[in-house]
């Protein structure tokens, strides 16, 4: 009697462990791309986008009241000293009697966001300290309001990418 020899070819069991590891690598993938999409920037670009859509005409608004001022501003972030600002109107005189607050943070995550309220050194210049800045962008999102009016309207927006060198 012969004895069945076993075959050294493709058997069932090696299609099966192929099938495993083809679909293993592509779970494995998938799983870390999601991961890695879940773990960074949500991409969300507003905090409630309906709802300041329709405010939209009023920022119209406002910033063409802020531009017809004709107010110019110098900011500027230093690690050391914090935040500066300086507004002059369209005669190149300071600014005073403002309320400046906002936020610093990176362009592309708020995890880094700080929230600032900037004092009046001298007419026309607002300065407020921030610690821990290291180098890199950083988004300045300023608006001031006359102090004693009781308006809470902002009379001047100021949103810019500022520079801060090691």
């Amino acid at each position: 009697m012969m004895s069945a020899k076993r075959s050294e070819g493709l058997t069932g069991r090696h299609v099966l462990i192929g099938v495993l590891a083809f679909f293993g690598t592509v779970f494995l993938a998938n799983g870390i791309f999601l991961y890695s999409a879940l773990s960074t920037y949500t991409g969300v670009v507003a905090d409630e986008p309906y709802r300041k859509g329709l405010h939209y005409n009023k920022r119209i608004a406002a910033a063409e009241r802020q531009e017809s001022l004709g107010w110019s501003a110098e900011t500027k972030l230093v690690p050391e000293e914090g935040l500066s600002l300086v507004l002059r109107d369209r005669n190149g005189r300071p600014v005073s009697g403002l309320f400046v607050s906002g936020v610093v943070g990176r362009p592309s995550t708020n995890r880094h966001d700080r929230k600032v309220t900037l004092i009046e050194v001298e007419p026309g210049r607002y300065a407020a300290p921030i610690e821990g800045l290291s180098p890199g962008a950083w988004l300045v999102d300023l608006q001031a309001v006359w102090i004693g009016t009781g308006d809470k309207e902002p009379v001047y927006r100021l949103r810019k990418r500022e520079w801060v060198k090691s």
